[in-house]
């Protein structure tokens, strides 16, 4: 689970670089990952949405990956100059059969950034398409934040759960990248 955040810092925004590079490689393996974590709430968002750090988590690009996609998978990010990173949770035994992917991108100012792409392995995921994008549903997402993904404090998780318990459908939801009110 995720530390509470520091409201003294919500309105800090993510670099347009992570977001700009996030789906450059999103686009090219939108045909065979399943866009999990921080990044399917971002497509779930509103579109035109402020990046505000506290709402999405953008550190890190988690995709689930079916097993026959999975090989074609690691030929693209390899393509694209992508390398395994090992972990500790590399010799874990998980249905998940985890793998995490990393690249070095070298900014106009001369400074680095490394884009990481944590990869599971699943075949029976429920799924919404998004603008050719394919999503794990919100509330299949949710359930993730238990074992799978960490930030559960993120604004989107937050108003997510709201929004499903009032029965109300998050998708394309303004709360979803609303800087939430704390007094």
């Amino acid at each position: 689970m995720g530390a509470p955040h520091n409201i003294k810092r919500y309105g800090e925004v993510w670099p347009e670089f992570r977001i700009r590079h996030g789906l450059e490689i999103l686009n090219k393996l939108k045909d065979k990952v399943i866009i999990s974590g921080g990044w399917a709430w971002h497509f779930m968002s509103e579109k035109g949405h402020t990046e505000y750090k506290h709402a999405h988590d953008h550190k890190d690009i988690d995709v689930f990956v079916k097993k026959e996609n999975a090989a074609e998978t690691v030929m693209i990010l390899q393509h694209e100059e992508f390398q395994k990173v090992w972990t500790r949770y590399d010799h874990l035994q998980s249905e998940e059969n985890f793998r995490r992917y990393e690249k070095t991108v070298e900014l106009e100012d001369g400074k680095s950034h490394r884009i990481t792409i944590d990869f599971f392995e699943k075949n029976d995921l429920d799924t919404i398409d998004i603008e050719g994008f394919t999503v794990v549903k919100p509330d299949i997402l949710l359930t993730f934040y238990r074992n799978i993904h960490s930030s559960d404090k993120c604004w989107a998780v937050m108003a997510a759960k709201d929004l499903l318990q009032k029965g109300i459908d998050p998708i394309g939801h303004p709360k979803l990248s609303e800087i939430p009110n704390t007094h």
